[in-house]
């Protein structure tokens, strides 16, 4: 299997999509610059707005967005698979979908992924999300080929999820995404942890670009974009909040190894739940 250098590309999106776009654009270039060919931006690339009709007024369809539009032609004449992390698209159906989006070195999009958890919690300090009153959530795991690697998705939340993940691994998966916008508070508990325990427990690479520092709409991100190889070890991370890439060779035969010595996927065994007198109570799958 080839081996190819792999891109997370760190940001602090703002309100504006158009400047988002060219300050993505600049990053996307640096990462082709480290000799990148796969590269992918984090969580909400396209706008971070938190009051409720401003951020409504920027959702438009799938062929009308900015970011949309500035990656496919980036992919294209970059020569690279450009993944958006998400950005906000609104579907046929009037609804609003958290969005992650692939394209290939010719511009095609490869595939879509619509976050499939959403983020609504209570933190300490007064801290409150409510994902699902703005988006809605998808159905559908999904994985992708590029570079001779089947590529799954996630985005943020769903990091918290590991029966997705196993899902994908079992599908094929070497390389899991999970593109952020975690914030400080959960990132400097769980960030770390979370994306390491995803890469071990599946024998496969974590490529986590984030979102990262004090944003126009006055929330806080972690930053700190890591990639994580099969034996949870960190390849590269972004140790800050600031803007910025990072970049690490991944080797699909590495996530072969590792599956290899600890084959937990193929030794997984379906199992019964009983209570304290032996009675079933549920039954789960492997």
């Amino acid at each position: 299997m080839g081996v190819f250098r792999a891109a997370a590309v760190q940001m602090r999106s703002g309100m504006e999509p158009e400047r988002n776009a060219r300050d993505m654009e600049a990053l996307v270039r640096e990462a082709a610059g480290f000799g990148a060919t796969y590269v992918q931006t984090p969580e909400m690339t396209g706008a971070m707005v938190r009051e409720k009709e401003a951020r409504e007024k920027l959702f438009v369809p799938e062929d009308r967005d900015i970011i949309v539009a500035t990656a496919r032609r980036l992919a294209e004449e970059l020569g690279l698979f450009l993944h958006i992390g998400s950005t906000a698209i609104l579907r046929e159906d009037g609804k609003v979908a958290n969005r992650a989006l692939l394209f290939s070195p010719t511009g095609e999009t490869l595939a879509t992924y619509d976050k499939i958890h959403m983020f609504d919690v209570d933190l300490d300090h007064g801290e409150s999300w409510r994902e699902s009153a703005a988006y809605e959530p998808g159905t559908h795991a999904v994985t992708a080929r590029i570079n001779d690697a089947t590529l799954g998705f996630a985005i943020c939340y769903d990091l918290r999820f590991p029966q997705l993940f196993r899902a994908e691994a079992l599908a094929g998966a070497q390389v899991l995404t999970v593109p952020a916008a975690f914030t400080r508070q959960t990132g400097e508990a769980h960030w770390h942890v979370l994306l390491r325990a995803r890469a071990i427990e599946n024998g496969a690479f974590v490529v986590a670009a984030a979102q990262g520092g004090q944003h126009e709409d006055g929330r806080e991100t972690f930053g700190h974009s890591l990639i994580v190889d099969p034996w949870g070890r960190v390849l590269a991370e972004a140790d800050h909040d600031r803007p910025g890439v990072v970049v690490a060779e991944i080797d699909p035969s590495q996530s072969a190894a590792a599956r290899g010595k600890i084959p937990n996927l193929k030794n997984a065994r379906e199992f019964t739940l009983a209570d304290g007198a032996g009675r079933t109570v549920e039954r789960a799958e492997a």
